[in-house]
């Protein structure tokens, strides 16, 4: 149908155009998506076989939503992604506040003007892009502000009563008529509002100022809520619960591929950065294990979540890092290296939430104990695990380096080192690049700097050597000589 040439109801009518609702428009189009084998939410990573299958089933159920998870789980990315199953164009009469249906009109402009032009009554036509209205519940929405309030000066204007219908203003669920409407954080809204919501879900009616119209409303709903918000702030009414279709549940992902996807995917970067920036994959793995230690951390609220925006802002950080290195240094290129992580604690305080314990230690320091069980984590994939119990005299593959440490003063890394002096001073810990060269002989080249930090900070977690962190870098040293330097 060429939209563009039909201009008033009679052309539409002629073009043999039929009305739908917008349940069935999404029911429709995604039939014929998954009947296509097409992708149905096109970069959301890690709910191929969990959240999307049941979000699918709920538009073909017609039902209004809830999506329930914790922050940062793309319940609002999922919502807005929905638009994507409606039909690219749809009818509206010119001049309806509340986009009608020119087949089936339901407000009193609409009707009234129909009455008056029939099939000359203009149309307008609205792309699928502007039937998406959203709102975050706060605590100074009104009844006014999502269903409508009388209008006092439209009334003067106009001359009419109060008893008036066409005095009425509508709010923003009436003007997302034939369009997706999402309520962000609903246990947020205050129950006597989320009261107002009751009659437009179940019967379709409104009522505004003792005003009750029957405006059989076409929205497809979607709710986000928070489950923590259930007990800090506020819960769903028991009966607005029971009127929404489908709940559907949320998650973290599942594994460090998936986290990574996300990460680079949704990370805001220059393209100075990634020309100037080398990242291994090793340090972006372990970007990622970061917050997979934070969700099962001791020291975070676990019932707060640790939202997939740690990661992204991490990221973003780590190159900056590099980057400021490199422009104080005046090279055009350089690589990520693990000192460079300190540079992303900041974009971790900001995103846990601590219990009590970890009040106590500081957000700073959990970070950094963070990065440590991070780097645990990741050691024994690529070197021997170390045992926790090993006797006294017994070999270990890592007895000729920790003995270089134990014969000598350790060794400085700088964080304003240049690209060759990073190298250089790893280079001269002898060790480093025999266990490298024994266990992970097919390691990319240029990843086994960083390989040889991992290897340094893991020592360091199993507390074999120690690790000290001063105003321009770390120092790497004997576990024992440390103790006795009092360091």
């Amino acid at each position: 149908m060429e939209h563009q040439k039909i201009k008033t109801l009679g052309e539409l009518k002629k073009a043999g155009y039929k009305n739908k609702t917008i349940k069935d428009e999404l029911r429709d189009n995604l039939r014929e998506k998954i009947q296509k084998g097409s992708e149905t939410f096109v970069g959301v990573w890690g709910y191929e076989s969990s959240v999307i299958p049941e979000l699918e089933r709920a538009i073909l159920s017609r039902h209004n939503i809830n999506l329930l998870g914790l922050r940062g789980q793309a319940k609002t990315r999922l919502a807005r992604l929905m638009v994507n199953l409606l039909d690219e164009w749809i009818p509206v009469v010119e001049g309806s506040e509340i986009n009608d249906d020119p087949l089936k009109p339901i407000s009193r402009y609409s009707l009234d003007l129909i009455k008056e032009k029939g099939d000359a009554t203009p149309i307008s036509w609205l792309h699928r892009q502007e039937r998406f209205y959203e709102k975050l519940a706060t605590p100074d929405v009104t009844v006014a502000d999502l269903i409508g309030d009388v209008d006092p000066i439209k009334a003067a204007n106009l001359k009419l009563s109060y008893a008036d219908d066409r005095v009425i203003h509508f709010g923003m669920i009436p003007r997302a008529n034939r369009c997706i409407f999402v309520i962000n954080e609903l246990p947020d809204l205050q129950a006597r509002i989320q009261v107002s919501l009751f009659n437009i879900l179940e019967e379709g009616d409104i009522q505004i100022r003792g005003f009750k119209l029957r405006l059989p409303l076409d929205i497809q709903f979607v709710f986000t809520a928070n489950p923590e918000d259930y007990t800090n702030r506020g819960s769903i009414v028991t009966p607005l619960k029971d009127r929404i279709g489908s709940q559907i549940l949320t998650h973290y992902p599942e594994d460090i591929e998936t986290a990574r996807k996300i990460t680079a995917q949704e990370s805001r970067l220059d393209e100075r950065q990634i020309a100037s920036v080398y990242v291994p994959d090793m340090a972006k793995d372990l970007l990622e294990q970061i917050s997979f230690e934070a969700r099962k951390s001791e020291y975070v609220d676990v019932k707060s979540g640790v939202s997939a925006r740690t990661s992204i802002t991490a990221f973003e950080n780590l190159l900056s890092t590099a980057e400021r290195r490199a422009l104080m240094s005046g090279a055009t290129n350089t690589m990520v290296r693990l000192s460079d992580f300190l540079g992303v604690v900041p974009s971790i305080t900001g995103k846990i939430e601590l219990v009590y314990e970890g009040e106590q230690e500081g957000a700073d320091t959990v970070a950094a104990m963070l990065i440590d069980d991070a780097v645990k984590s990741l050691f024994p994939l690529y070197f021997p695990k170390i045992n926790k119990l090993e006797k006294k005299d017994e070999e270990t593959p890592y007895d000729e380096l920790l003995h270089w440490f134990f014969q000598g003063e350790g060794f400085e890394l700088l964080d304003d080192f240049t690209d060759e002096e990073y190298k250089r001073t790893l280079d001269s810990v002898p060790g480093l690049q025999q266990l490298i060269k024994q266990y992970q002989p097919d390691f990319p080249k240029e990843d086994t700097y960083f390989l040889k930090e991992i290897l340094l900070w893991g020592l360091v977690a199993h507390k074999k050597l120690s690790k000290h962190r001063f105003t321009e870098g770390y120092q790497f040293k004997d576990l024992y000589g440390s103790f006795i330097s009092g360091l």
